[in-house]
């Protein structure tokens, strides 16, 4: 069952990537607080008068007329005055330059909208045709709609999004204090060479809670721009070594390879990821008891990639790498070298 659902989400998931010929959050870069295009739309909005603002691309030909060329350098100040007049503003699309203003757009009518008013219906139908970005500046409903291709996105205010982004943020910091609990759970259970799968997949489970939450306030801070700074940091801080541990974890136990059971894994919903079953299914294992390869805790004493691979195809697992004595490495390193890798396996023992 949990297989003809992971292959149903990853049809979805192609059918969607191509279908969008870009993605919402580069969109939301281009207009986040602190750009040069967000100062002219917040001028426009506060001057309530109103707007339509086109990024131009080559589809956008043939879909306006009237107004009048400008092909002036774009300053937040020209767009705000220009945005008096009724007409929408084509802006360049590296957003350097205001190619036209005062124009009429001139979408297929039959194209369906949601919209009621006149200038979003516009805007809504000349984003799908185009596949281009348009931003509505409503005197109306006093908000900014952001159309980016087939989808519409209401521009929040930033103060909302900093509240948001900190309920999360607080939300995280309790997951990446399971996180590293868990962590150190394992840890000791795979040096005293009998690792239970519970632990193993407590640690998955909660890297990929952090990973899945931590998408959304990627998603805040892309709208925050400048503002989410003080934010963006402690998320830095509170992602630190989530993806590398999982990545190690699951070369150590994955029966069906740790990308696959990677891509299975990033396809799970939240509620999929409560059940451990599923986690379990992903690494392709049955057993209660464990034996990790031993990737995670050579990385952890600086032993290379190379190092570890040779050492893990050669002796299989941790519990066979912590035995280890010279005589068993100099065919493999050398002298000098097994000596290193030694000192460093002696150092993971007493970890």
């Amino acid at each position: 069952m949990l297989n003809e659902k992971k292959d149903v989400q990853v049809k979805l998931v192609e059918n969607s990537k191509e279908n969008k010929k870009f993605e919402l959050n580069d969109a939301l870069k281009i207009i986040s607080p602190g750009t040069s295009l967000r100062t002219a739309i917040e001028g426009v909005k506060k001057a309530k008068t109103g707007g339509l603002i086109v990024v131009y691309n080559e589809s956008i030909n043939g879909l306006f007329e009237g107004g009048f060329k400008i092909n002036m350098k774009f300053t937040p100040q020209r767009i705000i005055e220009l945005g008096k007049m009724d007409g929408a503003i084509i802006v360049s699309k590296d957003l350097k330059k205001i190619l036209y203003a005062n124009v009429l757009l001139t979408p297929d009518n039959s194209i369906p909208s949601n919209e009621t008013g006149t200038r979003h219906k516009a805007a809504e139908r000349t984003a799908k045709q185009a596949g281009a970005i348009v931003i509505c500046i409503s005197q109306r409903r006093d908000e900014i709609s952001l159309f980016c291709g087939n989808i519409k996105y209401i521009i929040r205010d930033s103060d909302e999004i900093i509240r948001r982004a900190s309920s999360l943020l607080q939300l995280l910091e309790k997951h990446r204090e399971i996180f590293d609990k868990n962590l150190e759970e394992l840890n000791k259970e795979e040096l005293k060479k009998k690792t239970r799968l519970i632990k193993v997949l407590n640690l998955i489970q909660r890297s990929m809670i952090l990973i899945k939450n931590s998408n959304l306030l990627k998603g805040y801070l892309v709208e925050l721009g400048s503002e989410g700074l003080s934010v963006k940091s402690r998320f830095k801080e509170i992602l630190y070594d989530v993806e590398e541990e999982l990545t190690l974890c699951l070369k150590d136990y994955s029966k069906i390879g740790f990308l696959k059971s990677y891509k299975i894994l990033s396809l799970l919903s939240y509620d999929d990821l409560l059940d451990l079953a599923n986690i379990k299914q992903c690494l392709g294992i049955n057993e209660e008891f464990v034996l990790p390869k031993g990737y995670r805790l050579l990385n952890k004493v600086d032993i290379s990639e190379e190092s570890s691979k040779i050492l893990i195809d050669n002796f299989k697992n941790l519990q066979n790498i912590l035995e280890l004595k010279k005589e068993n490495l100099i065919d493999l390193f050398g002298d000098e070298k097994s000596e290193f890798i030694l000192e460093k396996i002696g150092h993971l023992k007493n970890f």
